[in-house]
């Protein structure tokens, strides 16, 4: 298995299917795909089962246990993490990422460009030096996570896992391709909230 896709999903009905079609039409087929639906009071469940088998049901009213739940089950090379609300923007990204892997020999972690609040541009590295504090952009190294987990936390918990992966000098790979689009501040998202408080 080539890949393994993680999506923490909670209370994600009226926005989850972008996010799974963008995988869906994915032209590379050696992936799995994980769905972890924390608290689920909708039909996010339902949905993901139209996706996928590997389904899987917590109590953990936060992200970060929810995405540990999916890299236990992980079974891929790499690990690539997607929020429920946001989506890859074509149909070649894992074609294109395992390409860039292979050429690059395999490294640890592979940071890839994004889009965000209505298209602007965002490069692997920051203008400033460093790395976006950001798992979805990023393809993991299964083996290279080891005992790396995300925090018991409410939100943010990525900035606990990035700081941790980091720390451990591994072999980082930028890879200046547009690949993901992030849905900067949906109406209802955690990110959104946060910002209100």
């Amino acid at each position: 298995m080539r890949f393994s896709i993680i999506i923490p999903a909670f209370n994600a009905e009226n926005h989850i299917r972008k996010a799974l079609e963008s995988i869906k039409m994915q032209i590379f087929r050696d992936f799995e795909l994980i769905i972890v639906c924390d608290s689920c009071t909708d039909n996010t469940e339902a949905i993901a089962r139209e996706y996928t088998d590997k389904v899987f049901t917590v109590e953990n009213h936060c992200d970060g246990p929810t995405r540990n739940r999916g890299i236990e089950e992980a079974q891929g090379d790499y690990i690539l993490f997607m929020d429920d609300d946001d989506w890859w923007i074509h149909e070649y990204v894992l074609t294109e990422l395992d390409r860039k892997l292979r050429e690059e020999n395999e490294p640890d972690i592979l940071c890839f460009s994004f889009i965000f609040k209505d298209w602007l541009y965002a490069r692997p590295q920051l203008p400033t030096g460093g790395y976006w504090i950001a798992t979805w952009n990023k393809a993991w190294k299964r083996t290279s996570i080891g005992d790396s987990r995300f925090g018991n936390v409410r939100s943010k918990s990525d900035v606990q896992f990035h700081r941790q992966m980091f720390s451990k000098r591994l072999r980082v790979v930028e890879f200046d391709a547009l690949m993901y689009y992030y849905n900067w501040l949906r109406k209802g998202s955690q990110t959104e909230l946060d910002r209100r408080k």
